[in-house]
């Protein structure tokens, strides 16, 4: 019976359209945000009833968090990661590598972020787990992952040679694509780390994660630049992964990252699914749990395709944002001087009297734009 059905499916324009990324992902994206909306009102009335206080609202943040904001339960992007990580395995092929290392840096994340959501929840202070064990935690997700999608780099480009321990080693010491960064308007690899490489992207993906985990302090002004994010690098996986697209751009060429398009339409389809529920005044917070999971699923699938420096140009807004608290801690350690009125940023605004809706949306103008701007690195080579 399955080899009949497999004959079938050969044979049927219908199921053949499950060959197409194109159709994969936009099945992803259907999914996730369907299961989303779903889940969402019933897990939101469980997370309100298990944390009682919702999360625990700095003292020393902008005065209106504590009237507007106290009660509202975190923990959201478990939401978000469920239908992700459903949605992707349903649509997504699972013999790809660079899928599994992807959704090893998703998980991961978001179970840190879990574990420092729930310390906080129960302890009712902002404080969670240490920033030395997280960062431990982190660099050792990202070494796993990054070290996967290497070797399947090198496995993919050197066809009918032995596959060893000691060839991969000799591989990221040799002045080979696989350890080279791309440059933005450079016509194919730029600039050669070798063995660093691994540092490199290690510093990429927990970077990103805790970017996006900083941008993650108003309702709503997260989750749509990551959206905007993941659609961008949704066309970049698809471009990347596709030799005639690739040589026509001048942009490197990573044999089997297109897949990742589907795992990037899972993302923006439950992200919309969430938004619903996270759109001011939000009824659920995403928590640690779901930026810093995203964050490192962007850094991770910029790791894939090369594409790290134009992902500091596409989430533009993330690194302003990160940038914002380095600048406001260096300042005050040399001057006792504040550089903002509060960092991250967006709570600078709120300090001048801006009201929340203008701050978020003016931040998702910037985020389009600093997206168009990464697109525009694709062509102008």
């Amino acid at each position: 019976m399955l080899e009949l059905l497999g004959q079938y499916a050969e044979q049927s324009q219908f199921f053949n359209l499950f060959n197409y990324i194109t159709f994969r992902t936009g099945g992803a994206m259907f999914t996730a945000m369907i299961m989303a909306f779903a889940i969402g009102a019933p897990f939101i009335h469980w997370l309100r009833k298990k944390q009682g206080k919702g999360q625990p609202i700095r003292t020393d943040g902008p005065e209106g968090h504590l009237l507007t904001k106290k009660g509202t339960p975190t923990m959201g992007g478990l939401i978000i990661l469920i239908s992700l990580g459903i949605s992707a395995l349903l649509w997504s092929d699972l013999q790809n590598p660079y899928v599994w290392a992807v959704l090893i840096v998703t998980v991961g994340f978001g179970a840190i972020g879990f574990v420092d959501d729930f310390a906080k929840v129960t302890k009712q202070h902002h404080g969670g787990l240490s920033a030395k064990l997280r960062l431990f935690f982190e660099f050792s997700i990202a070494l796993v992952a990054i070290i996967a999608m290497l070797a399947a780099e090198w496995v993919a480009t050197t066809p009918g040679q032995t596959h060893d321990v000691m060839g991969f080693l000799n591989a990221l010491m040799a002045s080979e694509p696989l350890t080279a960064v791309a440059l933005p308007f450079v016509n194919g690899w730029g600039i050669q780390l070798l063995a660093f490489y691994v540092l490199f992207a290690m510093f990429v993906v927990v970077g990103f994660g805790n970017a996006v985990n900083l941008t993650d302090g108003l309702d709503g002004l997260a989750i749509v630049p990551v959206m905007i994010a993941a659609g961008t690098f949704g066309m970049i996986c698809y471009l990347v992964g596709r030799v005639d697209y690739s040589e026509y751009l001048g942009i490197p060429h990573v044999a089997g990252v297109s897949e990742l398009a589907t795992l990037l339409g899972a993302l923006l389809g439950a992200s919309l699914g969430f938004l619903w529920y996270n759109a001011p005044p939000a009824r659920v917070f995403m928590g640690d749990t779901g930026s810093l999971a995203l964050g490192g699923l962007l850094g991770a699938v910029a790791v894939a395709t090369k594409h790290e420096i134009v992902l500091a140009i596409v989430g533009g807004l993330f690194v302003l944002e990160t940038l914002s608290v380095m600048l406001q801690v260096a300042v005050f350690k040399r001057t006792g001087k504040r550089l903002f009125l509060m960092a991250p940023v967006h709570h600078h605004f709120e300090k001048l009297g801006w009201q929340e809706p203008t701050i978020v949306i003016r931040f998702w103008i910037i985020s389009v734009i600093f997206a168009l701007a990464g697109l525009a690195t694709l062509k102008l080579r």
